[in-house]
């Protein structure tokens, strides 16, 4: 029996209407027959979800695996290429991919066991060294970095002002300036855009491996901003914030100016989005980090 998650299903029905509940109602038999077609046989464990995709534990010839499946509207296609491109190396490993269907079928990993469990340096320490493994050329397909920079130029100040200026003009513009700056030449390395502490969990063959790639071609620097925001309460004071981004860059072997440039440009970015998605903490957070960034 194939159960997808009452919660998943009931936020993916609330936030698509009719194509989510089709969706959710053909997705065990989806599931079903990608086991059929991969020879996997699901397990009696619980499946896992996020916001956009579900992972159900699966075997195959006595190996325990998982099968991703994503809401239809969510391409897998650069997640795929991202995995294949590492290869294990840095990252959990791609077995079979359906692009159509949404569907990654992958090794297993502790999904109990993240980088949020340990001390904030160590992990960032662990983390760091990650960004400089997965930094390998990008493969074609991948969307370029300079599209996220664009954006942010573009829109910074007409998004501060729908909101009331919350961000202070000289940040903003700050933002607008870095952005630009950074959008001229964005390298063309292979970048997990989503690299945060619960998604780098433990694995069998290597202790740490990331997970949930949002895969984009540019600078390594651009995986440190979430590693700085999402545990910022546990980095006291500005120069706790300093060792925290001097520990990322170390480990990552990053150029520390370009690193501190993304940090403050999509520290600004998420600062606005969560403003706008009605978040309370994390706005918060993306200030004070700002804040400690900027001070003489």
């Amino acid at each position: 029996m194939i159960e997808v998650p009452r919660a998943f299903a009931e936020e993916r029905i609330r936030l698509s209407g009719g194509q989510g509940r089709e969706w959710i109602a053909g997705l065990p038999a989806l599931v079903a027959e990608l086991c059929d077609r991969w020879r996997l046989e699901p397990t009696a464990e619980p499946a896992m979800h996020g916001e956009l995709g579900v992972v159900f534990p699966v075997r195959r010839a006595g190996e325990a695996l998982v099968l991703k499946v994503g809401w239809q509207e969510h391409s897998t296609v650069d997640e795929a290429a991202a995995l294949r491109a590492w290869n294990g190396v840095g990252a959990v490993r791609l077995l079979d991919a359906d692009d159509d269907a949404g569907a990654l079928l992958l090794e297993r990993l502790d999904s109990a066991r993240s980088l949020r469990d340990l001390p904030l340096l160590d992990a960032a320490e662990i983390a760091g060294g990650l960004i400089r493994e997965l930094a390998i050329p990008a493969p074609d397909g991948i969307r370029p970095l300079r599209e996220a920079a664009a954006y942010v130029a573009e829109t910074v100040h007409q998004r501060n002002e729908l909101l009331g200026r919350p961000v202070p003009q000289p940040w903003a513009d700050l933002a607008a300036g870095l952005a630009r700056d950074l959008g001229g030449d964005t390298g063309s390395l292979l970048v997990h855009a989503d690299l945060h502490y619960g998604n780098v969990l433990a694995g069998h063959r290597r202790p740490w491996l990331a997970v949930d790639p949002k895969a984009v071609s540019g600078d390594p620097e651009h995986s440190v901003p979430e590693l700085m925001w999402t545990r910022l309460d546990e980095a006291p004071g500005p120069a706790g914030v300093h060792a925290l981004l001097d520990t990322i860059v170390g480990a990552a072997e990053l150029d520390a100016a370009k690193a501190r440039s993304w940090v403050l440009v999509r520290a600004i970015d998420y600062w606005l989005w969560g403003l706008d998605a009605g978040l309370t903490e994390d706005p918060l957070r993306c200030h004070r980090l700002v804040e400690a960034l900027t001070a003489p």
